[in-house]
């Protein structure tokens, strides 16, 4: 299948980037090379760093982006790893840095990379191919408790309890081995009048990948090392698709935007913080109706972007 994605606020984000034609910048995310191409375009001297932890998404943006390939260097890794990836390369700090943290539509499209409830494929999830943990294991080895647990607060699934108890029991037979498997499951667990409604796995399905790709508490950790790396008057743009994802980006954001963090009844400052960015959006950015139309899947998207002091 070909690697299809459309990038999502993407003039809003490269926008938000700044780009000095002479500067060094980062696609956190590469994906289908849809951002990273428009970052290039606008560089005369400039270098553009990709990551992707994907290699089927860097075999297809490498060749998408083969007339820039002089001022490109992609790297197999993920944007977690952004401090020590750079420091190999010689580079302590860059003048923009983004981030799109959704999932490509040839990921969700393609079967047997197992990430979607309209496809059926084995349980995989895994955007790193080479990674041990895949959405197989968790469905038929975590506990009742456990699977509860990462539906209600990685999914916001109200019925956690009851499918993770119908996950438990059914495996007990035989391994839950593909999607569609999954997906009835869930949908059985659901009073009667909800049967056929297959997109009620959809919170279930985000909770497992966000379990087997460790994204929150990667993302929690990422954040904090994109802003280190950062030049005075770098650019941080970060784009979200969840809750809990917005939720630790704006924290982030809020908290090095901040001078004091004293408590309020503490007459002077003691903590000697100050604030090390400024906030370019003060509410985040989300998709025109226009863009609405054209890529449904651009519903939930927020960008948020900070330059550094």
């Amino acid at each position: 299948m070909e690697f299809k994605h459309i990038s999502v606020l993407k003039d809003e984000s490269i926008a938000g980037l700044n780009i000095n034609p002479d500067g060094l910048y980062v696609d956190c995310t590469l994906g289908g090379g849809g951002h990273s191409l428009e970052i290039v375009k606008k560089l005369t001297t400039g270098r553009l760093i990709c990551f992707d932890k994907d290699t089927d998404a860097l075999a297809f943006a490498s060749k998408k982006l083969e007339e820039y390939k002089d001022k490109i260097t992609f790297i197999n890794s993920n944007f977690l790893n952004i401090d020590t990836e750079l420091e190999a390369l010689g580079i302590d700090k860059v003048d923009g840095i983004l981030a799109d943290l959704g999932v490509s539509s040839y990921q969700i499209d393609t079967a047997e990379r197992g990430f979607s409830f309209m496809h059926d494929g084995r349980l995989d999830m895994r955007m790193d191919k080479s990674q041990k943990l895949d959405a197989y294991y968790i469905v038929n080895n975590y506990s009742e408790e456990e699977l509860s647990k990462i539906m209600f607060l990685y999914g916001e699934e109200k019925n956690s309890r009851q499918i993770a108890r119908k996950i438990v029991k059914l495996r007990e037979s035989k391994p839950i081995e593909t999607t569609f498997e999954l997906r009835d499951i869930i949908v059985s667990s659901y009073p009667p009048k909800f049967q056929g409604k297959p997109h009620l796995s959809n919170k279930v399905f985000q909770a497992i990948r966000i379990e087997v790709n460790n994204e929150l508490k990667d993302l929690e950790i990422a954040v904090e090392k994109m802003l280190q790396k950062l030049n005075k008057f770098g650019r941080l743009c970060i784009i979200t698709f969840h809750p809990l994802e917005d939720r630790i980006v704006k924290q982030s954001f809020k908290l090095h935007s901040t001078d004091c963090l004293c408590p309020p009844r503490i007459p002077k400052c003691i903590c000697n913080h100050h604030a090390d960015i400024k906030l370019i959006t003060r509410h985040p950015t989300v998709p025109t109706d226009n863009e609405l139309l054209s890529n449904t899947r651009s519903a939930s998207a927020k960008l948020r972007i900070a330059e550094k002091l």
